[in-house]
């Protein structure tokens, strides 16, 4: 089973439109979907409508929202994160999450498609095309 870390722009774009393809995480079999109380507030702050505050309160309801680690350990050897990311990994590497999903490209870009303390680090469509490969190589229905 993936337990997938969701950043906080994940959870933004997700509830930022109803109809938004991110939805499909929620959808995913065998998936836990995890994220922290630090990315949560990020995204409801970012979020300017009720709605949009609505939907992302109903996406979190149905996942893991850990808290902040209260200490704050430092980063593994040769990753560098401005300090505003740091939690996000950290939240992810103390859920014991086996995937980090971002879009942030400019800081976390460097990171995809790498595995830090046992987290690999992707943009949602790489996770999703993952999710299918398995799928077909396995012969199971896609997920949906």
């Amino acid at each position: 089973m993936d337990r997938v870390f969701l950043d906080a722009n994940v959870l933004f774009s997700a509830a930022y439109r109803k109809e938004c393809g991110l939805l499909r995480l929620w959808k995913l079999s065998e998936v836990e979907l995890i994220t922290s109380s630090f990315a949560a507030e990020e995204a409801t702050r970012n979020l300017s409508t009720d709605a949009g505050r609505g939907r992302l309160n109903e996406l979190l309801d149905k996942m893991i929202v850990v808290d902040e680690p209260l200490s704050r350990p430092a980063l593994p050897p040769g990753i560098v994160l401005p300090e505003k990311d740091v939690p996000i990994l950290m939240a992810a590497l103390q859920a014991s999450a086996t995937q980090l999903l971002t879009g942030d490209k400019r800081h976390f870009g460097p990171l995809f498609g790498k595995s830090v303390g046992g987290v690999l680090i992707l943009p949602p469509a790489t996770y999703f095309g993952a999710r299918k490969a398995s799928d077909e190589s396995t012969g199971n229905p896609p997920s949906n």
